[in-house]
């Protein structure tokens, strides 16, 4: 079996039945869509995950952010996540086809030091260390979770300390979570795939890195 298609055939049906409702239903009760195809299948994707064709209107994509996305994934890219709920929900088999490797550092014992000691999230010091590791040149960031990461992320590229690949903003929640994505979108540095407003989590991000996944066999 391609280590992409880990499902077995019933599984797959499944899964393409839903994919098959949701071409369906996106035409005909929300007014269809305008994502090139490559988009569409992170944005289905995401649709299928949580069940809400919101989506549809809340992901922005730069100008070829999915196929410089797939070209990282390709390369054996790194993917840097603010929580382990994403390096955890990311398959490892579809991961080893290129080699690609999940780091999440939100837990390392330096990390939790440093936030104790500056008085800043340890989402901040997170990718601060990944910076000092070297892993984000060329990089894929993955950010579900913690806008304070995806802030600090900005700043370093604005800065010139680091240059991923592509960022993947999609963090959830109340406080600076929109504002955080607006800035990822209003920049034009970095590629980026994003979802605008207070909706997010960590399951988009694992659906849209695994969408990406797909697309580079």
């Amino acid at each position: 079996m391609n280590k992409m298609q880990q499902m077995t055939a019933q599984g797959r049906q499944i899964e393409n039945n839903s994919f098959a409702i949701i071409d369906h239903e996106i035409e005909a009760f929300h007014g269809g869509h305008s994502f090139t195809s490559v988009e569409w299948n992170v944005v289905r994707r995401a649709i299928h995950t949580t069940g809400d064709f919101e989506y549809a209107q809340l992901f922005q994509f730069s100008e070829d952010a999915v196929s410089l996305g797939i070209q990282a994934l390709q390369a054996g890219a790194n993917i840097i996540t603010d929580v382990a709920m994403i390096s955890t929900g990311l398959s490892q088999q579809r991961l080893s086809v290129h080699g690609n490797q999940a780091h999440c550092f939100i837990s390392h014992p330096t990390v939790i030091e440093r936030a104790k000691a500056s008085g800043e999230t340890r989402a901040i010091q997170a990718m601060q260390y990944a910076c000092d590791a070297g892993v984000l040149d060329g990089s894929i960031i993955a950010i579900g979770n913690a806008p304070t990461a995806l802030f600090e992320i900005l700043r370093m590229v604005e800065a010139g300390e680091a240059k991923p690949a592509l960022i993947i903003g999609i963090p959830v929640g109340f406080v600076k979570a929109e504002e955080s994505k607006q800035a990822l979108i209003d920049q034009t540095t970095i590629p980026y795939i994003a979802s605008v407003g207070r909706k997010g989590g960590s399951p988009l991000v694992v659906s849209t890195i695994h969408a990406l996944l797909m697309e580079s066999v």
